[in-house]
């Protein structure tokens, strides 16, 4: 379907028109909304707030630091490994400012999986959080990395607050292994070396990468995504352009320069690291970071000091919150978008959250091959819980069967997908880029998909996870749905193993809520709610399902317990 189809489906305020030549680079986006928020806040976390004058400043400080005391230049690679704090945003828009390659790395990522990424990507520059230090100085005779920036949790506090608090994380809390990298230089001393020097300009276009985000471990080897900066820009105008969808008043729901985003989801991550480093510039939203989400009962104590308006999630996070009884006397009055994303939502949270803040959850759908987001869903009476909405402004969806012929509405095939906000590439792999990107520029996602007639869009699995029983489709989706339906379930994952009469049989991974589950009980819940074929043939109680940080569960490593 082309974009046309959907234009007069879309939500009233909600623009069919972008101007994708109304930035030259993700740089200009930030550099003008620095000057025109100058005064509003920006960033909050543990206590101190930057407002965008002072992101500005700092980042330029950074990005001098980048030019005056290293050898990079632009194009060269620079990652960036740290949780959710104040230093994130400001090493990621130095580098940017610096003409520099930002490469997100996962602060949990083991010393493998760091290796691979940092050889992979070519890495000359890393960022760094000192409890990590211990595996830098493990992985870094194995990289090219020239140039170590050393960050630590009290870097930006005021006085004496920053030294006692880096004293209680490495003492007290013995959150910092022994490591000896001596040739670090400290995050503060960067960017008091590259106070004073002007920040010279670079030539960066849209054609250019801004980004390598690597995707999926879930899906085999860990690829970066080469997103330019025209990906980067378009997927901004296109989430700004759903946000300006009217109220029932007539005005629109989110106001520029007015909006308090509680930001739990991992920056590194595409998700947050467009919704929260990269949306929030165009209207001047305050992001307030979130470093450890899962500390529940520190994250509600946060939550507390806000009357907040947005929140980014994902299924296990709402879980967790509204399991926790402070949560329902937190002040909801004015949240008005919750959005979720990453992993399917299931009913009942959805349904649960709504009752308890007063506040719908928004679905939508994207991948980090698509900036991320290609479809969501609008707010209000438009919503329809179980889809994930209707493709962003500017961008086609279509479903092809096995042999890539276009499908009907209505029916179940892979989801492709094209628009501005696809990726250039994966990063010096044309083999594996061609097996997802056809010469038209559609994007094969791997996800099985229904567009129903009237154009809301729903995702019933991934390829890859689909399990055959018997000759017969079965989506873990659908019995993971049902299952975290019955009361006494607080997580589960269906997966397909060898089965010597069907071929695949189901087999259950259930994390129990209260003690008293059983097998039997769990058996006879779903023999009483799927057909024959779609009855887990083994269930296994569990404490707890391996996940992504982002809290994705690893069918993957589930299947090779299995």
């Amino acid at each position: 379907m082309q974009p046309e189809f959907w234009n007069d489906k879309r939500a009233a305020g909600v623009s069919n028109e972008l101007d994708l030549g109304a930035y030259k680079s993700v740089i200009e986006v930030f550099e003008r909304s620095c000057k025109k928020f100058a005064d509003r806040p920006a960033y909050s976390n543990m206590g101190v707030t930057l407002t965008y004058a002072e992101l500005d400043r700092l980042s330029a400080a950074f990005a001098a630091y980048l030019q005056k005391h290293t050898d990079l230049k632009p194009g060269d690679r620079i990652a960036v490994q740290m949780p959710n704090v104040l230093q994130y945003p400001i090493a990621v828009f130095g580098a940017l400012r610096a003409g520099l390659i930002v490469v997100n790395t996962n602060p949990l990522y083991t010393a493998r999986e760091m290796r691979h990424q940092f050889t992979d990507a070519g890495i000359r520059a890393l960022v760094y959080i000192n409890l990590f230090g211990h595996l830098v100085e493990e992985v870094l005779p194995d990289t090219e990395i020239e140039y170590l920036i050393e960050a630590r949790m009290g870097d930006l506090q005021p006085g004496l607050k920053g030294p006692l608090i880096n004293a209680a994380v490495k003492y007290l809390k013995k959150m910092v292994p022994a490591y000896s990298l001596p040739q670090a230089v400290s995050f503060k001393s960067a960017l008091k070396q590259g106070q004073g020097h002007a920040l010279r300009p670079v030539k960066v276009g849209l054609e250019d990468v801004a980004v390598l985000q690597y995707t999926g471990g879930t899906t085999g080897v860990a690829k970066g995504a080469m997103l330019t900066h025209g990906n980067l820009v378009a997927n901004m105008l296109q989430v700004d352009a759903c946000l300006g969808q009217l109220g029932p008043d007539g005005v629109p729901m989110m106001k520029q320069g007015q909006e308090i985003i509680i930001a739990p989801l991992p920056l590194y991550h595409i998700y947050a690291f467009t919704a929260n480093c990269m949306c929030m510039m165009v209207n001047g939203n305050h992001n307030v970071l979130i470093t450890n989400p899962r500390d529940i009962p520190g994250f509600i104590k946060e939550l507390g000091k806000w009357r907040f308006t947005g929140l980014l999630g994902l299924n296990t996070l709402f879980v967790a919150l509204m399991s926790h009884p402070e949560f329902k006397n937190l002040d909801f009055s004015g949240l008005k978008l919750t959005n979720s994303g990453g992993t399917a939502l299931v009913k009942a949270t959805a349904e649960q959250w709504e009752q308890m803040t007063g506040c719908m959850v928004t679905e939508g759908y994207g991948l980090t091959e698509t900036s991320p987001v290609a479809s969501t869903n609008p707010r209000g009476e438009l919503a329809r819980l179980g889809t994930v909405g209707i493709p962003v402004p500017g961008t086609a969806f279509k479903v092809i069967d096995e042999e890539g012929n276009e499908l009907p509405l209505g029916e179940r095939g892979e989801l492709c997908i094209k628009g501005p906000q696809v990726m250039k590439g994966y990063w010096q792999r044309p083999e594996a880029t061609a097996e997802v990107l056809d010469a038209e520029g559609w994007l094969r996602t791997g996800d099985i998909a229904v567009i129903d007639p009237d154009g809301y869009v729903r995702i019933v699995d991934r390829k890859k996870d689909l399990i055959i029983v018997s000759g017969f489709n079965v989506y873990p989706n659908e019995i993971e749905d049902v299952v975290m339906a019955h009361p006494k379930v607080a997580n589960c994952a269906a997966i397909g193993v060898p089965d010597d009469k069907s071929g695949e049989a189901v087999k259950l991974f259930v994390v129990p809520r209260e003690h008293s589950l059983t097998v039997e009980e769990l058996k006879a819940y779903c023999k009483e709610n799927f057909t024959g074929y779609k009855v887990p043939k083994q269930i296994v109680l569990k404490e707890a399902l391996p996940m992504t940080p982002v809290g994705k569960i690893l069918r993957r490593e589930l299947r090779d317990i299995a």
